[in-house]
């Protein structure tokens, strides 16, 4: 993944209407502003901002070499020149989804092509396992894991299920010293992530409790390059095994191509990640142009994503010069955004501006309906929501108690890692475990921060601010189910929810995308 940069001009260069711009800020200032030591502090205000670092801009010149772009994104992020650099061998055992192919001239669906299931899968759901259940305690009325817990003639083997309610309980009633004792007991019930879905969902949900009850998850820190390419590992695997990642980039990149393509485009990107779903964005802006087209790009980023940044900005680039599109990528930190909210970003005149929102920015911003005021003021042609990480179910449970906003997340990451087994029979445990440790657990944790801190439903914040829904497009349905016939795993579907397009896994919606109207 290197990106040529002349170091001094050329004679006669050739001529090229590709430059590539791309803006960063200077994020090496590992100063951060305040953050809660303890759970006992977590509502108190942040304090001061220092002001908006200055920018650095890298033009990046045309590349003669362009690669064959037949496969998704995925391909092109250079995952082994990253390896290679680093000195660690690619581990390459899993496969990786190709490019959803568009119906032909004669509207022959590719998705015919695809031979039927081998064999069923062997796995057995949740709600199928832990049935018949009643707790001790009556911590279960009205919530959906009732269907959790194993049938009475083993439930000595899941009561650690109790425990760990009964320690987000005392959360609600303010008995932390109690949640304590009850943590530092499980500790020597739940030593390692392993067992069966619920097992290992109860231990890492374990630590979460545990981490809000120190206040270390309110402490970021820099990630090592070793660490991000670990995982950048986790992450292709992740995408190699399951629909859910791709099934998130494909929906958001139809529905901004649906309501935003155009010849001058901005994407502003509260949830970046990698930045690899932009592969398949700018081929097809570039397909569908009537002119050279402009992408600028401006992603929301917190202040420990600074190593992250300089990936993603290098590899938007590399992307930009295969595809020989013009892009422009603006890093805004996070610490900015709180105090300027759109102040922050740079807009211009022309441009068809879509505004892309995870549950991520929402944690972060805590005030959902002043920032959804704020995003409806920039007038974007469409906002793009996607919630992979079970918040509808999780914040209608959160508004009655801590307690039951646990519960439907625990519910909900091990239904996810029960998909992962189911997708990983005959083989593929270790990267399961990758998948887990690097992908999974930051969203527990995430998960158990927006508990405590009662989020509301995100559906009625998007409501609330006065925004429409917009249905989504056939084109958008039809490159889901593609991608379901080419995972082969038997339990997902795609499905219909109001104005949503949703995943799901037997009966627990896994990802919802969704889009809105100012």
């Amino acid at each position: 993944m290197r990106v040529p940069v002349p170091s001094s001009p050329q004679a006669n260069p050739k001529p090229s209407n590709v430059v590539h711009t791309i803006t960063l800020p200077n994020l090496n200032n590992t100063a951060l502003c305040y953050e809660p030591t303890s759970v006992l502090d977590l509502c108190r205000s942040p304090g001061t901002v220092p002001e908006k670092p200055t920018d650095q801009s890298v033009a990046v010149t045309n590349s003669q070499e362009c690669f064959d772009l037949d496969d998704h994104a995925l391909h092109n992020f250079d995952w082994d020149s990253i390896m290679k650099d680093l000195g660690l061998h690619d581990d390459s055992g899993t496969p990786v989804l190709k490019t959803i192919l568009h119906p032909d001239d004669n509207n022959n669906n590719p998705c015919d092509d695809f031979t039927p299931f081998d064999h069923a899968l062997e796995f057995t759901t949740l709600s199928d396992t832990y049935s018949n259940q009643t707790l001790a305690y009556n911590y279960l009325a009205n919530t959906t894991l009732d269907h959790l817990l194993h049938d009475s003639n083993h439930h000595s083997d899941f009561d650690f299920i109790e425990e760990l309610i009964c320690a987000a309980d005392c959360f609600d009633t303010k008995q932390l010293h109690v949640a304590q004792v009850i943590l530092e007991r499980l500790n020597q019930r739940l030593r390692s992530p392993a067992g069966k879905p619920l097992q290992r969902a109860a231990f890492y949900f374990k630590e979460a409790l545990q981490s809000l009850l120190s206040g270390s998850n309110r402490t970021p820190r820099l990630l090592s390059f070793v660490e991000i390419v670990h995982s950048i590992r986790a992450f292709k695997a992740f995408s190699g095994i399951s629909p859910i990642p791709m099934f998130s980039i494909f929906t958001t990149n139809q529905v901004v191509l649906d309501h935003a393509a155009s010849s001058f485009m901005h994407v502003i990107d509260f949830d970046i990640g990698l930045g690899i779903q932009y592969a398949s964005l700018m081929r097809e802006i570039v397909e569908k142009a009537a002119e050279p087209p402009v992408l600028r790009i401006t992603a929301v980023v917190p202040e420990e994503f600074a190593v992250e940044s300089t990936l993603v900005s290098d590899n938007l680039a590399q992307f930009a010069l295969e595809l020989r599109i013009r892009v422009q990528v603006e890093f805004v930190p996070l610490r900015t955004f709180e105090t300027l909210s759109f102040k922050a970003v740079r807009f211009v005149d022309g441009e068809k501006t879509a505004v892309l929102l995870s549950p991520e920015i929402f944690r972060h911003l805590g005030n959902a309906a002043a920032f959804l005021a704020n995003v409806r003021r920039v007038s974007p042609v469409v906002v793009v929501f996607v919630d992979g990480e079970g918040w509808a179910e999780a914040a209608t449970a959160t508004a009655s108690s801590f307690r039951l906003g646990v519960v439907s997340s625990l519910e909900y990451y091990s239904m996810m890692l029960e998909s992962l087994d189911a997708s990983t029979v005959g083989g593929g445990g270790e990267w399961v475990r990758r998948i887990e440790m690097m992908q999974v657990r930051p969203k527990i944790l995430a998960a158990v921060e927006r508990a405590w801190r009662q989020m509301p439903p995100w559906r009625e914040a998007f409501y609330g601010a006065g925004m429409r829904p917009v249905q989504l497009s056939q084109f958008a349905d039809f490159q889901a189910e593609c991608l379901l016939a080419k995972s082969r795993i038997r339990g997902f579907r795609v499905a219909k929810r109001q104005n949503e397009l949703v995943l799901v896994w037997h009966d627990r919606v896994m990802v919802a995308t969704s889009a809105w109207r100012c």
